[in-house]
């Protein structure tokens, strides 16, 4: 009797995942993008505009969703324990590869509790410094942060922000220890940077390029392995090409489904974000934030979960070794 049971549920849930994919997207219901992060924000922002490049090739109504809190894994939890009909996924940054490390313990698994659907962008960051700071390209900024033994405000954005993960790998890429400013938000960091009361910060593109225009602070390099073409940007040397061999920090953007979802409904969710990778206007957007158009095999599930899995190896030894830890 025990097995006539189990064979029938077996049998109900394969019939569900067949319906799914049969059915996706279900009439007159939404797919829902699912924001780590409070509406206004970056993430946010790259969200909105998914979702209007993905409505058409999808064939339904895209809507964002704001989940904020845990440093994103309120909404990942969320997302983990969703319906597997592609109707809930999630749009997260390189939190999802440094939240297992950060935190102590998770609800979900990064890697077996979500199907990856493909990386979407990325977003470089820039080394900056105070206006008043006595160095003027990145070769004077190592003197003098050796001279300074252990002196030096570096700033951030918060725990776990883009600008702490940045800061954190400088200080190991340089083998120095840094005095640690953490703010609440990018603001409340770059007003001290620009009045000298910090003097780092590393921070993304979309926070820093109008600073840098308006000379308000000082620009050493950028965090990519290819020097940018923003003319604000583009006679900004790397960190690689500087001597900091391997150093590379960009904040992407990827999107996830609960683990289980129909490889059907993966697939058609997987076409959708390569349409909307290729919409003009959705390219257009990311570019005047900044960001970079992922444009290479990360787009596809297998080589995004592999990416993720990397980052996930490169930033654990590191955020270990500073003995960072959220509860």
């Amino acid at each position: 009797m025990k097995k006539i049971i189990s064979l029938s549920l077996l049998t109900v849930a394969a019939l569900t995942q067949t319906t799914f994919a049969a059915e996706f997207p279900i009439k007159d219901k939404p797919v829902t993008i699912v924001v780590p992060f409070a509406a206004g924000g970056p993430t946010d922002r790259v969200a909105r505009d998914l979702a209007e490049a993905m409505r058409k090739p999808l064939g339904a109504t895209v809507v964002v969703e704001n989940v904020a809190g845990a440093g994103g894994t309120i909404a990942s939890n969320k997302v983990a324990k969703a319906s597997q009909d592609g109707h809930t996924i999630l749009l997260h940054h390189i939190g999802m590869a440094t939240s297992p490390a950060l935190y102590r313990k998770l609800p979900y698994n990064t890697i077996e509790d979500f199907e990856y659907l493909g990386m979407v962008n990325e977003v470089p960051m820039t080394l900056i410094g105070r206006p008043t700071l006595p160095a003027n390209n990145f070769k004077e900024l190592q003197d003098w942060i050796k001279q300074s033994k252990g002196t030096i405000n570096l700033g951030n954005a918060g725990l776990g922000a883009a600008s702490h993960l940045c800061g954190l790998l400088f200080q190991s890429a340089l083998q120095v220890d840094m005095t640690t400013v953490p703010y609440k938000g990018t603001a409340p960091a770059m007003n001290d940077l620009m009045g000298g009361q910090i003097d780092l910060l590393c921070d993304q593109t979309t926070n820093t390029t109008s600073q840098i225009e308006g000379k308000t602070v000082k620009a050493f390099a950028v965090t990519t392995t290819k020097r940018l073409t923003t003319p604000a940007l583009k006679n900004l040397p790397t960190l690689q090409e500087s001597g900091l061999k391997g150093f590379e920090v960009t904040i992407w953007h990827g999107l996830y489904a609960p683990k289980g979802t129909p490889s059907d409904v993966s697939a058609k969710l997987n076409n959708a974000i390569k349409a909307a990778l290729k919409n003009p206007e959705f390219i257009k957007k990311q570019e005047a934030l900044g960001a970079i158009v992922v444009n290479d095999k990360r787009i596809n599930s297998a080589e995004h979960k592999k990416f993720v899995a990397d980052e996930i190896a490169k930033w654990g030894p590191i955020i270990q070794a500073a003995g960072v830890y959220a509860d």
